[in-house]
């Protein structure tokens, strides 16, 4: 992670403490923490309470975004300088359990961050909404409200940040506002790039990538029914909404993440740093 005190402060390996089990695993390059979603938001929220120092970062990440990775030293190095970096899919916990770890939790940003919001509520924390087109984060924005009363909308914004005159005057907005957290939704690897090469700019305390989030709360796609989330193939649901966009993603990468995570496996690169005990599937 970004400093040695995040890895040391981490408490919870799916119940145990760091110093019995080191609560990360390791696929394709990126190390992802590896605790429980109720361990995950008192670990935000710690950094919600005291907001001091610079911003911190938290990125999800899953197969499309460690195929992105392996394929982009640079990338994986961003990622790897991420000060919570959260595993998201069944095609992350194949990987660890290939690796020797048990993943405690599926930490999806689409549904941890709802979590978030929940559980730190009335407490008088606010937030800010980057990314989208205008009509969808303004839509997005109108959801948030209504769903998230207990936290204060402190503003929005686009995503389109097409030129360093708009994207000066979006940070400026948004140190304005003051906002204890900043979704940022762009899409992989361009929130992470976006959050890496600003997060010293930003006053604010959290940095959240929350990839399609606002497509979501917007309208514009739907969640997949329960059974199918629990079964882990939401990307089914996905390639059926949306197939000229996803096609590329889930049919041909899917099927490269299985055949990197074993090449991996047979060279013995990944590996777990703690099994942890058995988490919830």
């Amino acid at each position: 992670m970004n400093n040695g005190k995040t890895s040391e402060s981490v408490k919870s390996g799916c119940g145990r403490s760091a110093f019995e089990s080191e609560a990360y695993f390791t696929v394709l390059g990126v190390r992802i923490l590896n605790i429980r979603k109720q361990r995950g938001i008192e670990l935000l929220e710690e950094v919600l309470r005291r907001r001091e120092g610079r911003a911190k970062s938290v990125f999800f990440v899953n197969a499309h975004t460690l195929n992105l990775a392996a394929a982009d030293p640079q990338y994986r190095e961003l990622l790897n300088g991420g000060d919570f970096v959260f595993g998201d899919g069944t095609g992350v916990r194949w990987a660890a359990r290939l690796n020797g770890a048990r993943m405690c939790d599926n930490l999806q940003g689409t549904d941890f961050t709802p979590s978030l919001l929940k559980a730190t509520a009335e407490r008088g924390y606010s937030y800010f909404m980057l990314g989208g087109d205008e009509p969808t984060i303004a839509q997005a924005a109108r959801y948030a409200q209504e769903n998230f009363p207990g936290w204060r909308l402190a503003g929005f914004h686009h995503g389109y940040l097409k030129n360093p005159e708009l994207n000066a005057a979006v940070i400026d907005v948004i140190n304005a506002a003051r906002p204890d957290l900043l979704l940022v939704g762009m899409g992989n690897p361009l929130q992470e790039r976006w959050i890496h090469d600003h997060l010293g700019r930003l006053d604010t305390s959290l940095c959240l990538g929350i990839g399609g989030l606002f497509d979501f709360w917007a309208g514009n796609v739907s969640r997949a029914p329960a059974w199918l989330r629990k079964a882990g193939h939401e990307w089914l649901w996905r390639l059926f909404q949306q197939p000229r966009e996803k096609a590329r993603r889930y049919l041909v990468g899917n099927p490269l993440f299985l055949a990197r995570i074993m090449a991996e496996r047979l060279r013995g690169e990944g590996r777990g740093e703690g099994r942890g005990e058995r988490g919830e599937e």
